[in-house]
């Protein structure tokens, strides 16, 4: 069944062309001008990701992804402006799973939007990896996509469980930039320091509200590896 993406973005020629781009890619796809619109689409039927311009009038995409976190996981992809960098990093830390700068080349919103689909698809049966991750109090299961710390779930966006995840898998190594994004992104997209850098304090932050103070440590000059998440 074609992936059900929805696109809000107050200009309608940027609308059709990301629609246009994703259904020659073989999706589904419903527009939206606004992020009132977008949160009433997502009532009445969840979209598998969202496509969601930042800089959007009245309830912008900051304020839609704010509000969409409160009741539902759905991975997001914003738009933002090349000049709103400081949103860009906001909408990572409000659980947005990536971002594409304005103007965009649609052959990358599309590669960015299928690398984020693959993560968070459910394993199928034939498919599925038994195997779980464990370190100090910290689990995941990536058959069933679930994290957890001290038996309390955790909720991570697609691309956080597969940072996470290949932390897990090389607990003792010390991982530079490109090798945490590597085991979340595909190898043809280029991905800003910052950008890693809000993935990393994300997950922190949700480690941290759940009692791990220590899950992942900078390696000042080198990069990141696991903490003792005891």
């Amino acid at each position: 069944m074609p992936h059900h993406i929805l696109v809000a973005d107050d200009d309608p020629h940027i609308r059709e062309v990301i629609c246009f781009a994703l259904e020659k890619a073989g999706m589904k796809t419903q527009a939206v001008a606004d992020g009132a619109a977008a949160l009433q689409a997502v009532e009445r039927r969840a979209p598998d990701l969202i496509v969601l311009d930042i800089g959007m009038p009245e309830m912008d995409g900051l304020e839609v992804c704010r509000r969409l976190r409160q009741r539902s996981d759905v991975p997001v992809l914003f738009l933002s402006a090349r000049d709103e960098e400081i949103d860009r990093v906001l909408g990572l830390e409000m659980g947005g799973d990536d971002y594409v700068t304005k103007p965009f080349s649609p052959r990358e919103l599309v590669a960015r939007v299928n690398v984020i689909l693959r993560r968070a698809r459910p394993v199928s049966p034939e498919q599925a990896d038994d195997r779980q991750f464990t370190h100090g109090k910290l689990a995941l299961a990536p058959a069933s996509h679930a994290a957890s710390f001290d038996g309390k779930p955790l909720a991570l966006t697609a691309i956080e469980f597969s940072i996470l995840r290949g932390f897990l898998a090389r607990p003792t190594h010390v991982l530079d930039r490109d090798m945490v994004m590597a085991n979340a992104y595909a190898a043809n997209i280029h991905v800003a320091d910052r950008t890693v850098d809000s993935h990393i304090r994300n997950i922190r932050a949700k480690l941290a509200a759940a009692g791990c103070a220590d899950v992942i440590e900078t390696v000042h000059g080198v990069g990141f590896r696991l903490g003792r998440c005891g």
